[in-house]
């Protein structure tokens, strides 16, 4: 069930479960928990779905994220419609340096995470024991002790919804972290990166193609209805944005552009890392980017996001069954850091491995990428990349 702004501004029953945030997150939990019999509010700020064609930074299904959309009920759906990645390759300056085919049961899935949000959108109004409330601005938490009340505030009407736990997936800017204190540390360094999708003239539709040049890294990779995804690493933001632009920087890469004509509208983003500090604090857990900001570069974010709800799912669950203890999230704590911590190192190593080098330096790179591609490396770097390690 979704409503809009202005339906049922304040509540007096507690739910089992309110969640902030309607992204790929937050949705698969709620749908996760629904399945459950559990009771369930999803708050989000944004009065409508993002409109189809809109810019989506995430696009990796990875295998372990898809067996957790299979638990909700849409896996079979994501398949149907995602690109199958079946391989990648790494070149440098028209030399090929290595090349790794995935197994069966480890291929990646290419799916715009805006229609992997719009298949849950539709799972969870299936499960009438939960409910997708738009238009939402939470503001504040009030803990009564056996439960929270959530604060905020539709339009200009007030907003108070009481729940047992409380889970903020309400991404990067998270309010809800601020709202229990939690730190927000930076994790290493970051790196800046254009991208623009256009139609696929590649003729390599199920392959992720990585070009490791002494300029910076160009990657591209499949998505569906004959478009690729092209992310090139910059020292810094472009003056001028625009389809032109990237094109020139791929070309003057890799020897060969895009058709401009075809492309969307580029974007420019920074890739960092953080970590919250805590993870959950009382009858309140982060989940997501509002948990951890992993780098973009290697496809982890929202994949990692996933497996922390599938967490959080049995840990809420025995939580509700025994009673609604106030320590409830000890284990996720625990676990989450440490899953962060690594994906976290894996996308530094990505960003390493893709930034501008010349001399001795490149030399050494490549060769290093050469002994990745072989065995017995390349099976352990097949299950890094496909995050099988989860």
């Amino acid at each position: 069930m979704t409503d809009r702004v202005g339906a049922d501004r304040s509540e007096t029953r507690i739910h089992d479960v309110a969640i902030v945030g309607g992204g790929a997150v937050g949705l698969l939990l709620a749908c996760l928990l629904g399945r459950r019999g559990r009771d369930v509010v999803v708050l989000e700020r944004r009065a409508d779905p993002p409109p189809p064609g809109s810019p989506s930074r995430a696009i990796g299904v990875h295998p372990p994220g898809l067996k957790v959309l299979d638990h909700a009920g849409i896996g079979d759906a994501v398949r149907d419609r995602a690109v199958v990645i079946r391989e990648g390759r790494v070149t440098c300056e028209g030399r090929t340096l290595g090349a790794m085919r995935f197994p069966r049961s480890g291929l990646v899935r290419s799916l715009p995470q805006r229609e992997v949000e719009a298949l849950l959108e539709e799972r969870l109004a299936e499960l009438p024991n939960v409910r997708l409330r738009r238009g939402v601005e939470v503001t504040g938490l009030r803990d009564r002790g056996t439960h929270v009340v959530v604060t905020g505030a539709a339009g200009d009407d007030e907003v108070a919804v009481p729940a047992r736990y409380v889970v903020g997936a309400d991404g990067v800017r998270s309010g809800i972290r601020s709202l229990i204190d939690a730190r927000w540390r930076p994790r290493g360094r970051g790196a800046t990166y254009v991208m623009c999708d256009t139609r696929d003239d590649t003729g390599a539709r199920e392959t992720a193609l990585l070009h490791f040049e002494p300029t910076g890294v160009v990657e591209s990779f499949p998505m569906p209805g004959g478009v690729r995804r092209y992310v090139a690493r910059v020292r810094r933001r472009p003056s001028v944005l625009d389809a032109v632009a990237v094109a020139a920087i791929v070309e003057a890469r890799t020897g060969q552009g895009f058709d401009t004509d075809a492309a969307g509208e580029p974007t420019a983003f920074d890739a960092r890392q953080h970590l919250a500090t805590p993870i959950a604090a009382g009858r309140v857990a982060l989940v997501g980017d509002a948990a951890h900001e992993v780098s973009p570069i290697g496809g982890q974010g929202m994949n990692l996001g996933w497996i922390a709800a599938q967490h959080l799912d049995h840990e809420l669950d025995a939580a509700l069954a025994a009673g609604a203890p106030l320590d409830a999230f000890a284990g996720y704590e625990r676990a989450r850091r440490a899953a962060a911590t690594r994906a976290m190192r894996q996308a530094a190593f990505n960003m390493h491995m893709g930034a501008p080098v010349t001399g001795l330096r490149l030399r050494v790179r490549n060769a290093s990428v050469r002994l990745l591609g072989l065995p017995p490396a390349r099976s352990v770097l097949a299950r890094a990349f496909t995050m099988r390690w989860l």
